[in-house]
């Protein structure tokens, strides 16, 4: 979407709106490097916002934050709080540009904040579904045996799918049943891995492994045939393809077993603080919504067991 697409409209201003419209969506594209794709949702809110001000016979270089507040209130029916929380963002956005660029002096957005967003709720599989879908590699090859060694250390700890990727052989310490990894922010933690993870491991270190990198070295724990680490896009395929096999219905990603690890330990009985330090949050309110996953599980099988829900 270009700046025409943005704004053709015979007033006294449009040729100057036009004009900041195209220079801001050119410092988005090649200053920020930002995706198409976001550029165009940029674009869709600040055509939304220029009609507004056509409506007012406003200049965006006259505009006040009441201006701007009245703006944000005609959006409030027809758009969801996620699609105005993005139109704020792409208010403050544009007025940091004009402010940058000296076309005003004083941003009207600087004091706009987005609506506190919903928070979502991650999928998380059953117990059952995990089984089904850790039986799925078939461990009588290479690849199947370096495939249940991923998912079942996944879900034995909680890695984020960039943790797991990125381990090298020094980070798995067999003996004494921990992982070393470093997660956001450089933050290095150890987390327990459980005997099962720890077999699926050592099958794999001692069989798999050494067959998939035949005389090629590697100190990446996980790798491919080709002798180079596993990627995260490599394996998301992978678990996709494992979770159709298990004949899961959910979306599927690598993070859902990181959601099910968190969730079936509190469902067991582990306090919120331990694995708030195994997943690597960094703020305990992160972790919390995972008890409202729990409260949901628990809710659901009342119902269905209870006698009188």
């Amino acid at each position: 979407m270009i700046a025409s697409d943005l704004y053709h409209r015979s007033t006294m201003n449009m040729s100057q709106t036009d004009l900041i419209a195209d220079q801001f969506l050119h410092h988005l594209r090649v200053e920020k490097g930002l995706a198409k794709n976001t550029i165009e949702s940029y674009s869709r809110d600040m055509m939304k916002f220029f009609g507004f001000l056509e409506a007012k016979s406003l200049s965006p270089l006259d505009v006040s934050e009441a201006d701007l507040m009245d703006f944000i209130s005609s959006l409030a029916g027809p758009l969801s709080i996620r699609s105005i929380a993005r139109a704020i963002s792409s208010l403050k956005a544009f007025y940091r540009f004009l402010v940058s660029e000296e076309k005003i002096k004083t941003n009207p957005a600087r004091l706009l904040s987005a609506p506190k967003l919903p928070r979502r709720l991650p999928g998380v599989l059953s117990r059952r579904e995990v089984e089904r879908l850790l039986s799925q590699p078939d461990v009588s090859n290479s690849r199947g045996q370096r495939d249940r060694a991923m998912l079942e250390l996944l879900y034995a700890t909680g890695l984020r799918v960039s943790e797991l990727v990125g381990l090298k052989i020094p980070n798995i310490n067999l003996e004494a049943g921990f992982v070393r990894t470093v997660g956001k922010g450089s933050k290095e933690r150890m987390v327990p891995v459980g005997a099962k993870a720890l077999e699926a491991i050592r099958d794999y270190l001692a069989h798999g492994r050494p067959a998939l990198l035949k005389r090629k070295t590697s100190f990446f724990l996980f790798i491919t045939p080709r002798g180079k680490p596993m990627t995260r896009q490599g394996f998301w395929k992978i678990i996709k393809r494992y979770g159709l096999k298990a004949g899961i219905r959910k979306e599927l990603t690598p993070h859902s077993l990181r959601h099910s690890f968190a969730s079936h330990l509190l469902e067991y009985g582990a306090d919120l603080r331990s694995v708030q330090i195994m997943l690597g949050h960094a703020d305990i309110s992160t972790t919390q919504i995972y008890t409202h996953v729990t409260r949901e599980r628990l809710k659901q099988i009342h119902e269905k067991y209870h006698p009188r829900p």
